[in-house]
């Protein structure tokens, strides 16, 4: 157990933080230091509680933590706690609501198992009277769990700021859980039972273990992965003899530092995926921005990650975007405004050229399709000379067709047709020829039109 003067200290340090952040307001995962305590193992099994309630929860144990010695009434100033617990809204009914909410729930208490196989247990409500007014927070915890908070035992640190990050009660349950678990790195096996019965009431549905996943499992694990300084993932294993899951556990892993300093302010969540994703920094580097936030802050990040955007579009940066980023930071490169100007002239003289570009194109794509249009008019032309041609020779004399037949082959365009196609048709062309040849009919259908024409042409 820490000390008085360990406590004071740690008590000082959550008050000054929350001065300064009340300053700017900021909300307690925004704290420039950790805020939390060591809470004993055996406080994790809470049911029935949601999330704003379990922050309450904390807050009032982290108090009752930091205090000097341990009081029959805890009194605090009531921005103070709102503060610790993440709780910015007005609404002093819906406080009231919270409150009442965490009055209600338990706390279940276990330890290591007797001789017997048996464990010891006990359930206790979580927090007595609470009363708020005039500016003031006051609040009982039944005594029995004050000496287990201030007093000897396994326990871990729970950082407020993480805490209150969490939106799914679940996720926070299991956060709980399996924070313990930690520096193992592996949990025992759980039945599915003892899985749902951490949340307390969860609904018949989640019986079935593909809806409990869904529903509950892979969002919690989800955002326990997203917000906290842990990352956890899960096993299976069927019931004996079934292909039925019946038992899980889970493999839990501390996250770098740096990934443990950005990640517990929900404001900086966003830079550290543009870090860790676009740009690619490693763990090492990641740790060294994490080791000077003083001289690394958020609007010298972005600056650094604007510049290695700038240069990469430019094409600038020829090896690593991650050691052109690190450089940027550490000299306080930026993108000036002549750059900005610059690459805004760039940019649009290169749109004119693409809009011109885009003009003559549009210009030649309407050329082309005005020639096909009249392709296909004139083609569209001969194949209806062609028919009305043979038609007209069908309909004629057999002296007429002779007479066409004949004049046909000693045409400039009879001959060169008979030339193309390799017939040797002597001094006559036999109607039997000019079916037998398709190319031939149609060569000759346009003759007959050309000649019916002219004379239908004179006759007028």
């Amino acid at each position: 157990m820490a000390n008085s003067g360990q406590v004071a200290t740690s008590r000082q340090l959550a008050l000054a933080l929350f001065d300064d952040a009340n300053a700017e307001g900021l909300p307690v995962e925004s704290a420039r230091t950790d805020v939390g305590f060591a809470r004993k193992n055996v406080l994790i099994r809470i049911v029935d509680l949601g999330v704003a309630a379990r922050r309450l929860i904390d807050a009032a144990y982290f108090v009752v933590a930091q205090e000097e010695q341990a009081r029959d009434l805890y009194d605090v100033e009531l921005d103070y706690f709102k503060w610790l617990m993440r709780y910015s809204s007005r609404n002093n009914a819906h406080l009231e609501q919270v409150i009442t909410e965490a009055q209600r729930a338990l706390i279940q208490a276990t330890a290591e198992a007797d001789a017997d196989g048996t464990k010891p247990f006990g359930s206790v409500q979580l927090i007595g009277r609470i009363s708020f007014a005039g500016g003031r927070f006051q609040f009982r915890v039944p005594p029995d769990l004050i000496g287990i908070i201030r007093g000897p035992g396994k326990s871990h640190w729970l950082s407020l700021r993480i805490t209150s990050l969490f939106t799914l009660s679940y996720a926070r349950v299991m956060y709980d859980h399996l924070l313990p678990y930690a520096d193992d790195g592996i949990t025992d096996w759980y039945t599915l039972d003892e899985l749902r019965a951490w949340q307390g009431s969860i609904g018949s549905k989640a019986q079935e273990f593909k809806y409990f996943k869904r529903d509950w499992l892979a969002p919690a694990v989800e955002q326990i992965n997203d917000v906290s300084d842990l990352h956890i993932s899960f096993e299976t294993r069927n019931e004996p003899g079934s292909r039925k899951i019946g038992r899980m556990r889970f493999r839990v892993e501390r996250k770098e530092l740096a990934e443990r300093v950005l990640q517990t302010h929900e404001h900086a969540q966003a830079i550290y995926q543009t870090l860790k994703q676009e740009i690619g920094l490693t763990s090492a580097q990641l740790n060294q921005i994490a080791a000077d936030r003083e001289t690394f802050t958020d609007e010298r990040l972005l600056q650094a990650v604007e510049r290695t955007r700038f240069s990469l579009k430019l094409g600038k940066v020829s090896k690593s975007p991650a050691g052109f980023f690190m450089k940027a930071l550490k000299e306080g490169w930026i993108v000036s405004d002549a750059e900005r100007q610059m690459v805004q002239i760039q940019e649009d003289l290169a749109l004119s050229d693409r809009r011109e570009a885009e003009v003559r194109e549009q210009l030649e794509n309407r050329r082309v399709l005005q020639i096909a249009a009249q392709d296909a008019h004139a083609q569209s032309k001969v194949v209806n000379e062609v028919r009305i041609g043979w038609e007209a020779y069908e309909r004629a004399t057999q002296k007429q067709r002779d007479d066409w037949r004949r004049t046909y082959r000693s045409s400039p365009a009879g001959k060169l047709t008979l030339r193309r196609l390799g017939i040797d048709a002597g001094n006559d062309l036999p109607e039997t020829l000019v079916r037998q040849f398709p190319d031939l009919r149609d060569g000759f259908s346009g003759y007959v039109y050309s000649k019916t024409k002219s004379e239908s042409g004179r006759r007028s």
